[in-house]
């Protein structure tokens, strides 16, 4: 039986640890109680996005290391966003415009595998939110309903912290969430993210946030300048799906964006 790699792990996670492994891998070993289904979906998703362009790890393998599933990812040697913009504040404007410049890269890439859709993952969010008002759940749903769809590849939890910088690129992380759809869904995702955190800081954090998140916007709708209004449409149908996330500090919040949800065409 394959051990636990000697030391302490590179990084901690909800469902997961983080291991050196090999020369140029890293092992992500799982929780007892995650799902194998999980992870072999996690292993498909890793395998597709990689495939498609976007500038993601590559996966090797599926394994098993003292009765816990893994799996066996290349290994970036690098620093996420989140980390750097931590130490290195003054630096927000070449951070934001980078974050929404990686954003543009993804959203030119082709999702053709057999992954979810974006579309069909918001519904199911929708329909499980319980703080949804019963006046409001069908209100989102109709509005979701009238949206374009897309098959480009979107992440689902895209932020600074999901993005290593190396000394010569960066790669983007953590694709558990991701599936085929409309970019400026998933650039809303993005949004509700950084708001919602904001909501939830001191007033000075809560300035730096918004700046950071208003440097991205610029820079990704520079590219995509006739997508603003489609954007605002997805706002408070993303934040009523994210409510399904049951994040007692955000409902209000998530709550308030939600009803400003207005149906395509009325």
């Amino acid at each position: 039986m394959k051990m636990i790699p000697p030391g302490q792990p590179i990084a901690h996670g909800r469902t997961a640890d983080i291991y050196a492994w090999e020369d140029g891998f890293v092992l992500k070993l799982f929780h007892t109680w995650f799902p194998f289904e999980d992870v072999e979906y996690e292993y498909r998703i890793a395998q597709a996005v990689h495939v498609s362009g976007v500038r993601s790890p590559a996966v090797r393998e599926i394994t098993q290391v003292d009765g816990r599933n893994g799996l066996i990812y290349e290994r970036i040697n690098g620093e996420t966003m989140f980390a750097l913009l931590k130490r290195q504040p003054w630096k927000v404007f070449r951070f934001g415009t980078a974050l929404a410049q990686y954003h543009i890269q993804m959203h030119t890439c082709d999702f053709n595998a057999e992954v979810p859709s974006q579309k069909q993952k918001l519904q199911n969010k929708i329909k499980r939110a319980d703080a949804l008002p019963v006046h409001l759940k069908p209100k989102l749903l109709n509005a979701l309903e009238s949206m374009p769809v897309g098959n480009k590849v979107c992440h689902g939890d895209f932020h600074p912290d999901n993005v290593i910088m190396t000394n010569n690129d960066s790669v983007v992380i953590d694709w558990i969430d991701a599936a085929k759809g409309n970019p400026l869904a998933d650039v809303a995702r993005t949004s509700v993210l950084a708001l919602g955190s904001a909501s939830t800081q001191t007033p000075g954090m809560n300035l730096f946030i918004r700046l950071f998140h208003a440097v991205y916007l610029r820079e990704y709708f520079r590219f995509n300048p006739n997508g603003r209004e489609e954007y605002r449409e997805w706002l408070p149908i993303v934040a009523g799906a994210r409510l399904s996330e049951n994040i007692p500090e955000l409902e209000r919040w998530l709550l308030e964006q939600a009803g400003k949800t207005t149906q395509r065409g009325f």
